[in-house]
């Protein structure tokens, strides 16, 4: 085998001896043996002496060139080369053209790379699973999810094996698509096409299950990764925190903050903490919460708005009203400016304080959002107010505030007014968030069936939306004459959140059995609630003689 660093020096011995018309093959193979050892730089000082000698390169020379540049991680030099063929009258075979798709995706032109690609299918060209492993990379930083499984599928129909590094990017961008399910059968493809995962597959599966907050996975990858050893970022141990705290997975949370600490490779940063205080505060354990904001303090972080608002969230489950007002007073002085977020939190603690502790929040929301104070003020100060003049002032706040808290603060208001036994202010709120359609599809009908939907609202919010549908059968049943479906359905959605004390199902079902009401919980339909139009328009009949006019 010749040697790369005598290669040079042995050609030149050799051209003494050949005819010219072979002295293009000695070349060719002397840069083969530079390719083989990644030597693009002697490699492309090979071919200036091609010029200078009048040795007209051909088709291999360049393919050899273009082919060394690629192993070299250096695609813009593959497309140079590539772009110079036609100057010196050669033109590219299939090989050469398969090979320059993965070469221009590298080197950021997708819009050719595309349209070689678009070619290849066409032509039946051969194409290596670097070049698809490179397409994939391409669809996945565009945002086209779908185009990364159409490669994967297209180069399996064509018996293109895909390597590990496939799979990782493929994983990569069903977790960027928020598709958990598609990431696990990928998985399962990996495992029995024998590859075992590394550590970037891993972290794509904590990444793709973390965000898409499929709990179990995400932990079971965890465990495995620690099994094996196998070092987590800071990045990943935030991405786990993060999804325990929205999921409520309070020991877990806990178990993977204490490895963290104690892994030797990271330390806990802002966004650690943050996650670490919304676990403790979201579920009311004031002494944990209170010390890992202690800790975050001594780790040279201060506490953001975020953190201060599950903080307040926290002393709010815990019904300790001067400790929340006590925290607020320290968002002023540390002269932040409360957002939407903390004062819905302030709303949603008010929900959950005795009345007669509520005028120490209003305060507060007054001096944080004087028209949320202003409307709070209506709702439990005021006995009664002018026919639509609530409306008005609730409608004008919604119109103030972001879209994504509109009915985070409309649920709000009405488990405040359900608090207080207002239930014709409650009813007055819900119609607002109809009419703004953030009360969207509350109510269907079919043929078969008419349902109630309440699985998007809160406690009070879905009772109050319950009373206002009996009323509204009433009418139909016993006014209007009008015939009931078959069935007639009440959907309070399944499970319920691990911070929750009771579900909304078990709410809706002890009201119903109040209400003497013929619903019952579907054998086969999780969270439903049904009955038939016979045992309803009897119910109904019931009540109206009865003289009940209201659920």
């Amino acid at each position: 085998m010749t040697n790369p660093e005598t290669a040079p020096l042995v050609l030149i011995n050799l051209l003494e001896t050949v005819k010219p018309s072979r002295e293009v093959i000695l070349y060719n193979v002397t840069m083969k043996v530079l390719r083989k050892s990644k030597d693009l730089e002697k490699a492309e000082k090979l071919f200036d002496e091609m010029l200078q000698r009048g040795v007209k390169p051909d088709n291999a020379t360049f393919t050899t060139l273009i082919s060394c540049a690629r192993q070299c991680g250096l695609p813009k030099r593959a497309v140079e080369w590539f772009e110079k063929m036609p100057s010196f009258g050669c033109e590219p075979d299939n090989v050469t053209l398969a090979a320059m798709i993965d070469a221009y995706g590298r080197a950021g032109n997708v819009e050719t790379a595309l349209s070689l690609y678009d070619r290849a299918r066409t032509e039946k060209w051969r194409i290596d699973a670097v070049t698809f492993s490179t397409l994939i990379r391409i669809y996945g930083y565009s945002g086209n999810y779908d185009g990364c499984l159409n490669i994967y599928e297209e180069m399996k129909s064509l018996g293109v094996k895909p390597n590990l590094v496939i799979y990782n990017r493929l994983l990569d961008s069903m977790g960027k698509a928020k598709r958990p399910w598609q990431a696990k059968i990928i998985h399962r493809d990996l495992i029995s096409n024998g590859f075992e995962p590394n550590w970037s597959t891993y972290a794509a599966l904590v990444r793709a299950y973390g965000r898409a907050r499929y709990g179990d996975d995400a932990l079971v990858i965890y465990r495995e990764m620690k099994e094996k050893g196998l070092e987590l970022t800071v990045i990943l141990y935030n991405t786990l925190l993060s999804m325990c705290a929205d999921i409520g997975y309070v020991d877990e949370a806990f178990e993977i903050f204490q490895d963290m600490k104690s892994c030797g490779t990271c330390e806990p940063d802002s966004w650690t903490f943050s996650s670490l205080i919304t676990v403790y505060s979201c579920c009311g354990r004031v002494a944990e919460a209170e010390a890992a904001l202690l800790e975050m303090r001594e780790a040279g972080f201060e506490p953001t708005l975020f953190v201060l608002t599950s903080v307040i969230q926290c002393y709010g489950k815990a019904k300790q009203v001067d400790d929340v007002v006590r925290t607020f007073d320290q968002v002023l002085e540390l002269g932040i400016e409360p957002d939407d977020r903390f004062c819905g939190c302030l709303l949603n603690v008010m929900t959950q304080t005795p009345s007669e502790e509520i005028g120490k929040l209003i305060e507060c929301v007054e001096k944080a959002m004087p028209k949320l104070g202003h409307v709070v003020k209506m709702l439990v100060q005021d006995e009664s107010c002018e026919e639509g003049v609530l409306k008005k002032e609730a409608s004008e706040l919604i119109d103030s505030i972001g879209s994504d808290v509109k009915k985070a603060y409309l649920n709000c208001l009405i488990d405040l007014c359900v608090n207080l036994s207002e239930l014709e202010k409650a009813c007055e709120i819900l119609q607002l968030g109809m009419e703004c359609d953030i009360y969207s599809s509350l109510q269907s009908k079919s043929a078969t069936q008419w349902s109630l939907h309440l699985k998007s609202l809160s406690l009070g919010a879905a009772l109050t939306a319950l009373h206002g549908w009996m009323n509204d059968l009433t009418e139909t049943a016993l006014t209007s004459g009008e015939e009931f479906p078959p069935l007639l359905g009440i959907n309070t959605g399944h499970g319920k959140h691990k911070y929750s004390d009771k579900g909304l199902a078990a709410v809706v079902e002890s009201h119903l059995k109040e209400l003497n009401a013929p619903f019952h919980e579907a054998p086969d339909k999780v969270g439903w609630f049904l009955t038939t139009s016979v045992a309803a328009k009897e119910w109904l009949e019931s009540r109206r003689s009865s003289g009940e006019v209201s659920a």
